[in-house]
């Protein structure tokens, strides 16, 4: 066989497991070419480009549920053979509280109006990008409590979504069933309003008016070396300067964290550090699956807090936080938070995790997904 005919075999295998293409799936994807092929009329180029970026999509959801049902399948033999039985995770659900915050005394600030144009993420050679230099972590913050701190912590539902990916190997005959091997799921804490309304739109207007400060968002090397700007693993801009708005985000967590960590099952802990920074999401922007304690430099990192703010009416669409069950184990399950106004979500800087492409028509920096995002030290 030539090697064409044996990828085509073995593309005709995967397609035939609905584990990997789902019926519906199936049927939704040739709508979408046939779909596609209409619109794109006569014009080769144009057909060519849109079978190309489908072709990668595709390949790329296949190849992630195949490794993930390759690696499953191994593992249960390997417990078959050592005679060890196979457990079955219990999903935890996603904790949804929500905190009444007690603002500080005083009238609220007024927000100033952004300065100057909206303006686009640039590529790597695009003028008006400096890469930042590593600036490591900030610097210890000692965070007073407010007088009476959050209170009225009371459910709440939440737009979190879960996704779940087959746990178990079939297979007909006399073989029996072996189920998957445990799965870690994924534990979130997420908290509505939680700032107050003056505070929110001062935030906001910070970010604007710091437009020109933000700078390409950077990456740790799987060797180690910080500072690096990977724009196939992730593409964003990030500011370092929260000016007084990190203790103001920090005095809020203070008032939870014994809530959040108990809910995690994790003892309370000195906050050795904090680090602390804005991220501007915009058209097109994301960022790779990945772990925030996963390098010997931030080993230390035990909580991740991302706080969603953007203008109102929401401007874009994606920029999803997706939360994967385990990270052994990537696309067996997840949940996936969409970024909503006002809103933080906690959880263990061990969970693998990632950001889904944002969806920006305009394209406008003031337009962006914003976040107020960092870690907790031990």
């Amino acid at each position: 066989m030539t090697a064409k005919q044996i990828l085509d075999a073995f593309s005709e295998t995967l397609m035939q497991d609905e584990r990997i293409l789902s019926p519906r799936e199936r049927e939704l994807l040739t709508s979408l070419l046939q779909n596609s092929k209409t619109v794109s009329g006569n014009n080769p180029q144009t057909q060519s480009a849109v079978a190309a970026a489908i072709a990668q999509s595709v390949g790329e959801t296949v190849a992630q549920r195949a490794f993930a049902l390759l690696g499953g399948s191994i593992v249960e033999q390997i417990l078959a053979g050592s005679a060890v039985p196979a457990s079955v995770g219990t999903t935890t659900p996603t904790v949804v509280l929500s905190p009444v915050p007690q603002p500080p005394g005083g009238p609220g600030l007024v927000p100033k109006p952004p300065i100057g144009p909206g303006k686009v993420p640039q590529p790597p050679s695009g003028p008006g990008w400096v890469p930042q230099p590593p600036g490591g972590p900030l610097p210890p913050t000692s965070v007073p409590q407010p007088p009476s701190g959050p209170k009225g912590l009371q459910p709440l539902s939440a737009p979190v979504q879960r996704g779940t990916q087959p746990s178990h190997l079939e297979s007909g005959g006399s073989v029996g069933v072996l189920e998957a091997p445990a799965i870690v799921p994924v534990e979130s804490v997420v908290l509505d309003e939680f700032l107050a309304p003056h505070e929110l739109d001062e935030l906001v207007a910070y970010a604007l008016q710091h437009e020109s400060e933000f700078q390409s968002s950077e990456v740790i090397s799987p060797s180690g070396d910080p500072g690096v700007i990977d724009y196939e693993h992730r593409r964003s801009r990030v500011l370092m300067d929260l000016g007084k708005h990190q203790e103001v985000i920090l005095e809020r967590i203070r008032c939870v964290l014994p809530r959040v960590l108990d809910q995690f099952g994790i003892e309370e802990f000195p906050i050795t550090n904090v680090e602390a920074q804005i991220t501007a999401s915009n058209d097109g922007d994301f960022f790779r699956a990945h772990s925030d304690d996963a390098q010997e430099a931030i080993a230390s990192r035990r909580i991740t807090f991302v706080y969603f703010f953007h203008r109102e009416p929401r401007p874009f669409d994606g920029g999803e936080l997706r939360l994967h069950d385990s990270a052994n184990f990537p696309g067996r399950g997840f949940q996936t938070i969409e970024p909503q106004q006002n809103q933080i979500v906690f959880f263990p800087c061990s969970v693998l995790h990632e950001i889904t492409s944002v969806e920006c028509p305009s394209r406008a920096f003031a337009d962006s997904r914003f976040t107020l995002n960092g870690w907790l030290h031990k």
